[in-house]
């Protein structure tokens, strides 16, 4: 049973309370392995893969000591929680924005705002697993799957830092990497914090003599007062069709509509559910086979088109939109702030609303927006794809 807390920021979120003496033993293990380092000089240097080399199997240590040495200072940080590294972009102005690794997930966006200070846009939850581990979902995650002409996948899940560029006084930007095994795929990710703008550019290369297929979405949760205070403005004309929810390691599902995920997919990803779709043959992560694909095409799905500029996210609802501007903004009246969603290189939107039967700044006060693949793209050898997708904030 996971116990959510309601703080934002990972740093202090991650200090659940246990109220065993095994777990008070555990918990004091871990904080004598945290160890924080800010402040060192750098200059732009390459990353040396020998350092953190990826691996499909075993994810390798975090080698913090090269991090430090290499990159830190000029607004960036790194502290580590565990087995894993919170790197800290922060600018001059104030914004600030924070990404873990391996696992690529961005869990805090603070923009400097109109009021004279920061303010957090992402929603991120920390519960506590069932080995009493800390399992954090939600702030911006990317979920990518390429699939070779034999029908094998293969996500990148174990992201390494590569390079650090930039000043605190501009823009200050991360480059993340992952090859997939037998040199099968290599995926690029640049993650860049502005003034105004926190931006992830994706690069994706088939290093294959064959074609590949590639699927993937990005996941924002923006933190909002209420659903029933927010709204999309700019989606008017675009058509739609509802959908179940996407299913990611860092998705954040109202309880109700994890049920009917869970009782009909096996709580596989909505890129193995596609990649299914494709290649009939391949088992699911839960060793379910097509029974889910016919289950599914059981739903009978909404389809229409969107008739109010100000689309009203007070109702639960979950929609893929196949029209949508290419970029659109989630207005939180309750909080008096906006973001403007933009993207290239992906056709679709994905827009999650949990409705307003939830507690207001509770785990469900967010709504979910991401672009997405709706189609496959086939990759010939050598090809490359890109695309990108930017939270601009409007409130400076």
């Amino acid at each position: 049973m996971k116990h959510a807390t309601d703080q934002a920021t990972l740093p202090q979120s991650t200090k659940i309370s246990l109220h065993s003496t095994q777990e008070e033993e555990r918990k004091e293990k871990k904080k004598k392995k945290k160890h924080s380092y800010r402040s060192r000089p750098w200059q732009r240097r390459r990353f040396s893969l020998q350092a953190l080399a990826p691996s499909a199997a075993v994810t390798v240590p975090i080698n913090m000591d090269y991090l430090v040495r290499e990159f830190s200072g000029h607004g960036v940080s790194f502290e580590s929680i565990g087995e894993s590294c919170v790197v800290e972009m922060a600018l001059d102005n104030g914004s600030l924005a924070k990404l873990m690794l391996p696992s690529g997930l961005i869990t805090s966006y603070k923009p400097f705002m109109w009021h004279g200070t920061t303010l957090e846009v992402l929603h991120t939850t920390v519960s506590e697993g069932e080995d009493g581990e800390a399992v954090i979902q939600g702030g911006v995650s990317m979920d990518f799957k390429c699939i070779n002409d034999g029908g094998m996948p293969w996500s990148p899940s174990n992201w390494t830092l590569r390079n650090v560029s930039g000043s605190s006084d501009k823009s200050i930007q991360i480059e993340l990497g992952s090859a997939a095994p037998e040199n099968m795929a290599e995926f690029k990710c640049a993650v860049t914090l502005r003034h105004n703008l926190l931006a992830s550019e994706f690069t994706v290369i088939n290093r294959r003599s064959s074609s590949l297929q590639l699927l993937g979405c990005v996941m924002n949760h923006l933190t909002v007062s209420t659903p029933d205070a927010t709204y999309a403005v700019g989606l008017q004309g675009s058509n739609y069709h509802g959908r179940r929810p996407i299913n990611t390691e860092f998705s954040i599902i109202p309880p109700d509509s994890d049920k009917k995920i869970s009782s009909t997919s096996g709580g596989e990803s909505w890129a193995q559910k596609a990649a299914r779709g494709l290649f009939s043959s391949w088992e699911t992560r839960d060793g379910m086979k097509d029974e889910a694909v016919e289950e599914d095409s059981m739903i009978e799905e909404s389809e229409g088109e969107e008739a109010d500029d100000y689309a009203h996210m007070t109702e639960e609802m979950c929609r893929t939109y196949t029209s949508a501007p290419r970029e659109f903004t989630v207005i939180d009246r309750g909080r008096r702030n906006s973001v403007a969603v933009g993207r290239s290189g992906f056709d679709d939107i994905y827009v999650l609303s949990p409705g307003s039967k939830h507690d207001w700044y509770g785990k469900y006060a967010y709504i979910c927006i991401g672009p997405t693949m709706q189609t496959p793209v086939s990759l010939a050898p050598g090809g490359t794809w890109k695309g990108a997708q930017y939270l601009h904030n409007p409130n400076l």
